[in-house]
């Protein structure tokens, strides 16, 4: 009785739940895999800023790279909340 009374107010269904989660576990994919991405260039392009202090500009370049990653994962958890509650 509680647990329907609390689920009353509710308004939407399993099926916008789910759009939802999808949408975080596209986001989540993309910052763990940026994540790994960025942790190997941080240290290859800190080691080779130490021996060539001239290589600042590509080591931010390839800093810089990864993070799209993130940007598409978030503009297909945008698409996928859209399409799940019928905006598109």
């Amino acid at each position: 009785m509680a647990v329907e009374a609390a689920l009353s107010g509710l308004t939407g269904t399993l099926g916008t739940g789910l759009v939802a989660v999808g949408a975080g576990v596209a986001i989540l994919g993309g910052a763990i895999g940026t994540g790994f991405a960025q942790s190997a260039i941080g240290a290859a392009g800190l080691g080779a800023l130490s021996e060539k202090p001239e290589v600042g500009g590509q080591v931010l370049l390839y800093l810089v790279i990864p993070e799209t990653i993130v940007i598409f994962s978030f503009v297909i958890a945008i698409l996928t909340l859209g399409w799940g509650f019928g905006k598109f």
